[in-house]
């Protein structure tokens, strides 16, 4: 509640409160808050808890030092909690992560004995380290698990982030079952905890396991990850497999103008894994996150999730934003510029109603349809405006199904995916009204 009263008390320890508002300067009580905040976080990080080469605590000490707010680890099928010993020479990170670890927290922090004849190291709990990084308001850990479910040999990856309790991975009799199936259990625990949960596909492309077909028919689920910084996972498709950009448009165009469904929300992500060695070839961290925009001060698991749920978020692999607004019928995206020499390119992207709607399989060689994601016009996710420059505008025509935009640097990402990755940023699809 703002006050709003010119009569104030000088008294105490209220009367430089009074010089201030009566200078015109108005107060919030405490939860309130009227000026917005990006908050920079990572979804998907694996650590010795699964298979990531390094110790949880080195970790979360990067992302703490290099400017996020919140991280989220995910591990594959476990959360990091109870007793769990692990040979160092068994550990991907081996005698080099041991001693880095060392190094760091000090042996009075590190627990280890000899255990048949092999050196053990006890792995440190979620709630044992989040003390040693988290502050009010500025780093927050948040508990995931990497559902890590198949069907028939088809990797089949989800995220929830925010559970409290380990979800089994939940099996089905095909693809689109196994993610409705894991999904529901993540919605019983968030009905059951009481707290907001976020489901999130992974890595669409790895293995190829996924099309845009069976994601869109999945109920419950609005995000997946439209950038992974693991280099197996194929963000860009191939000669017979949609990328992931073509996928979400797909989806969009299909859920929001027939199906009667929500928006899907693009994430990026890490998915990190490697932590000793740098470059193209390894799952490192750093490459990509969500940038959260909250009205609320306070950093806590529930706002993050539930700003991110209301999709006010967008998804970046190095370029920054200072603003996305929506007045009347326009669609503006201010962009951060860091350095002089920087341009951007900005395409604002869509589907229009009236679109083709046939599709087509995909064929091999023999002219046999392959299991992917079908062809569909270039309507769909059509190019509906480029604009270069620092600051874009797009006019809305009110006949599009969705508009979405991605921003493009003119400069080359440090340690990218990909070979000739340049920085980009995705901002979240709008429905026009």
């Amino acid at each position: 509640m703002k006050i709003t009263s010119p009569i104030f008390r000088w008294t105490g320890v209220c009367s430089w409160l009074a010089v201030l508002h009566l200078s015109g300067i108005l107060f919030t009580e405490a939860g309130e808050d009227s000026s917005t905040r990006w908050w920079k976080g990572n979804l998907h990080t694996h650590s010795h808890w699964s298979d990531g080469d390094d110790y949880p605590e080195m970790i979360a000490d990067w992302f703490e030092k290099h400017g996020y707010q919140f991280l989220a680890f995910s591990e594959h099928n476990v959360i990091a909690e109870g007793k769990r010993w692990t040979p160092v020479a068994g550990t991907k990170g081996g005698a080099d992560a041991y001693e880095k670890y060392i190094h760091r927290f000090g042996p009075r922090w590190v627990e280890s004995k000899i255990q048949d004849k092999q050196l053990m190291v006890r792995l440190r709990t979620l709630d044992e380290f989040r003390h040693l990084f988290e502050r009010p308001n500025q780093f927050l850990l948040i508990r995931g698990e990497e559902i890590t479910d198949s069907f028939e040999g088809a990797p089949v990856h989800m995220n929830a982030t925010n559970l409290k309790n380990l979800i089994p991975a939940q099996g089905g009799n095909n693809i689109v079952e196994v993610m409705q199936n894991n999904i529901q259990a993540m919605l019983d625990q968030e009905k059951a905890i009481g707290r907001p949960i976020l489901p999130h596909i992974n890595h669409p492309n790895f293995g190829w396991a996924l099309t845009a077909e069976d994601m869109l028919q999945v109920r419950g689920e609005d995000f997946f990850e439209v950038y992974n910084g693991h280099p197996a996972v194929r963000n860009f498709g191939d000669l017979h497999h949609a990328s992931t950009e073509r996928m979400w448009d797909i989806m969009l165009t299909r859920r929001l103008g027939h199906l009667g469904m929500p928006i899907m929300y693009g994430l990026a992500t890490d998915d990190s894994h490697d932590y000793h060695q740098t470059g193209l070839g390894h799952s490192n961290l750093g490459r990509g996150w969500i940038m959260v925009r909250s009205g609320n001060r306070h950093l806590t698991p529930e706002n993050v999730v539930n700003s991110i749920k209301k999709g006010d978020f967008y998804a970046s692999s190095g370029v920054e934003l200072e603003d996305i607004q929506r007045k009347e019928k326009k669609w503006i995206i201010t962009i951060q510029s860091r350095y002089e020499d920087e341009t951007f390119t900005v395409r604002f992207i869509g589907t229009r109603k009236g679109y083709p709607q046939e599709s087509k399989p995909v064929l091999d060689e023999m002219g046999n349809a392959l299991p992917v994601t079908r062809i569909y016009p270039p309507e769909v996710g059509k190019v509906l405006l480029t604009t270069k420059g620092w600051k874009a505008v797009y006019p809305i025509q009110g006949d599009e199904i969705y508009i979405r935009a991605v921003v493009t640097s003119s400069r080359k990402k440090t340690n990218p995916y990909a070979r000739g990755e340049f920085e980009q940023a995705w901002i979240q699809p709008i429905i026009p009204e």
